[in-house]
């Protein structure tokens, strides 16, 4: 039986009660900072009782004075805060595994403490706080118990970032058919910035934001971890007001795959006790250091589900992209015939499957050929509990592996409970789940491992849709692997080579190396059998060998909007990977002294024609190497025995 490994340690540090009572009024307040002494976050009180916080690295300050508090429908947390009590400084340890990550084996040693205050009423507001070598994080608690529920009108918190600082930002789309969901362009933009030409009517930035701070000296990226039924999704206001970027709540009018199930305005509501979500600051020195960092899933909880034997990474053929979902049972067994001939794991069934009466036939063929078959979903049948547990059970009667829930288009507290109740059950039925249209993850695959990918990205789909995609894609690409790809499993649907509406400029080595690049329990693949057949010998056998999730990952070269080259290893395969963000030649130079024992490598990169071709090449292994990405180019290398 195959476990998700799970520890909690916690070592109290003995602090004087004298201590505590000293800093109950205005001032500064002892914070924690991380084992390594790098990274300190610290709060304090102004003499109204308002509540601030900021943050160092290696004694910079790369947040500072920034608000805290909330305002309740019973109780007002914003102002006349006092300090009852201070807890010692503990030591947490999360040790576990991820069966989709960068990182299979993690294990991170933060310190923590608590801040309990209270307001002019008597009531008390937790504030918890934890320091580790990727960064710092805080989160809002009410301890006491009580059967009403308690509705958070207003969160007050904000990130103050210097003015100076640069960005890359995701508009926040409007409430719409088919947003927010997630997939627009991260713009990079000055601080204070407005939102300017996103894809659709926004209402502010999206989380995960990414900052470049101290005269480029240091990354931030400022996101969200843990949150459950018991919060809505967040966003950041759409312009900062001196630098400070401030929480916003889900819109009351993101219903349009709930509207029966609205009772409410979108503000959250819990009964107490109530744990609320991560506010999470990742820190680096190298924007590499973000891309790789696990601090999300380190606050997540823990592994729901105890035996995960059944839980495999794998690869998809996937009929909708290039033949849009034309619901034939022909077409579905002839990617089902993809998948075998290249031996992936999985086959996709989109959309029309649904609608023609779920084709048990299509189910039955692929596991005949001992291919998983996964089957398309809308979200608004799924929020009725009972309506979406026999679901699930009669899929998993039909030999369904998995599903893939679309449309959910809401960061709502009711679409967030329910995408929750979705992982829960299906993992009762065994099968993973996929989903689309949707919010960003926060952490979620580790709590819940059957939940492999999601969407909540500006992926391959794009060129159907969206005509300024072409042009930005290849930097977007060298974006998307800091800012979303570090939330959660993202489902790009890479390997688009045939040209569609708007046509591609990356080179098809480009297309082929964002497999490999962004990180996905199951990879679906786009683009037709006919398009697959027609690949030269060498990359069949990569997109057959290469694996769909990671043991290790290194990050060689980290530039936004520019360049990534990415070290990737499982079990005994290793590959080098670097995607080109530019319109240009973009020389590079890599140590390789660490894969001195292999015999030879292979060079994937642009052939005659970069937009169709490929070049296959077989190298000596040297200690440097040095390469020119193609405009848009990529490369791939993968190290023989």
């Amino acid at each position: 039986m195959k476990l998700i490994l799970y520890h909690r340690l916690i070592v109290v540090a003995f602090i004087p009660f004298v201590l505590l009572l000293s800093c109950s009024g205005a001032g500064k307040i002892p914070g924690v900072t991380s084992k390594d002494g790098l990274n300190e976050i610290v709060l304090s009180l102004n003499e109204r009782g308002e509540l601030f916080y900021n943050v160092k690295h290696d004694n910079a300050i790369v947040i500072e004075h920034s608000p805290l508090g909330l305002i309740c429908d019973d109780e007002d947390f914003s102002r006349g805060l006092t300090i009852t009590e201070i807890t010692p400084v503990g030591e947490q340890r999360e040790k576990y595994e991820l069966i989709v990550g960068h990182q299979k084996n993690v294990d991170h040693v933060f310190n923590s403490r608590s801040v309990i205050l209270k307001n002019g009423t008597g009531a008390f507001l937790t504030i918890d706080l934890m320091a580790g070598d990727e960064g710092v994080a805080f989160r809002y608690r009410f301890s006491e118990e009580r059967k009403e529920k308690r509705v958070v009108v207003k969160e007050l918190t904000g990130f103050r970032i210097e003015r100076s600082a640069k960005a890359w930002l995701q508009p926040y789309n409007s409430a719409g058919n088919y947003t927010p969901a997630y997939e627009d362009f991260y713009f990079n933009v000055n601080i204070g910035d407005s939102i300017k030409n996103p894809r659709n009517k926004s209402v502010g930035w999206c989380m995960p934001a990414l900052f470049n701070v101290n005269n480029k000296s240091n990354w931030l990226l400022i996101a969200e971890s843990g949150t459950d039924g018991s919060f809505c999704g967040c966003h950041l206001n759409p312009n900062s007001e001196d630098g400070i970027y401030k929480i916003e709540f889900a819109n009351d009018n993101e219903v349009v795959t709930l509207k029966a199930e609205i009772k409410n305005n979108a503000n959250p509501r819990y009964t107490l006790p109530w744990t609320m979500p991560w506010r999470t600051i990742i820190i680096g020195d190298d924007a590499g250091e973000i891309l790789l960092s696990t601090m999300i899933t380190d606050l997540a909880p823990a592994s729901k589900i105890e035996d995960t034997s059944w839980i495999s990474s794998g690869k998809a053929s996937w009929a909708w992209w290039s033949h849009d979902c034309d619901g034939l049972a022909s077409t579905y067994n002839k990617f089902t015939d993809l998948a075998a001939d290249f031996n992936w794991e999985y086959t996709l069934f989109d959309a029309k499957w649904e609608a023609s009466n779920r084709d048990s036939a299509t189910l039955d063929y692929a596991n005949a050929k001992g291919i998983k078959p996964l089957v398309w979903g809308y979200s608004g049948d799924y929020y009725k509990p009972e309506k979406r547990r026999n679901t699930l059970e009669t899929f998993k009667e039909m030999g369904v592996a998995g599903v893939k829930i679309d449309f959910w288009c809401s960061d709502r507290q009711e679409a967030i409970k329910t995408i929750h109740g979705l992982f829960k059950d299906a993992a009762e039925q065994k099968l993973l789940v996929n989903i689309h249209g949707c919010t960003v993850p926060r952490g979620w695959h580790r709590t819940w491992p059957n939940f492999v990918t999601a969407e909540a990205v500006l992926g391959t789909e794009s060129y159907f849709y969206e005509p300024r995609f072409p042009a930005k894609a290849a930097e977007q690409n060298t974006v998307l692997p800091f800012t979303r790809n570090v939330a959660g499993p993202t489902d790009y649907t890479p390997v688009a080579l045939t040209i569609r509406k708007f046509p591609r400029l990356n080179t098809a080595v480009h297309e082929l190396a964002t497999a490999m690049v962004y990180t996905s329990g199951v990879i679906h693949f786009a683009d037709s059998k006919k398009s697959f057949e027609s690949l030269p010998d060498e990359i069949k056998t990569l997109l057959n060998e290469t694996p769909a999730t990671w043991d290790h990952t290194q990050s060689l070269l980290a530039e936004p909007g520019k360049v990534i080259v990415l070290a990737r290893q499982k079990d005994a395969q290793s590959y080098v990977v670097g995607i080109n963000g530019t319109d240009k030649e973009l020389p590079v130079k890599l140590n390789f002294e660490k894969y001195s024992s292999f015999s030879n490598c292979t060079l994937i990169s642009e052939g005659e024609d970069p937009l169709m071709d490929f070049s296959v090449k077989t190298l000596p292994v040297t200690s440097q190497w040095s390469h020119t990405f193609a405009p848009r180019g990529a490369f791939i290398i993968q190290f023989n025995k």
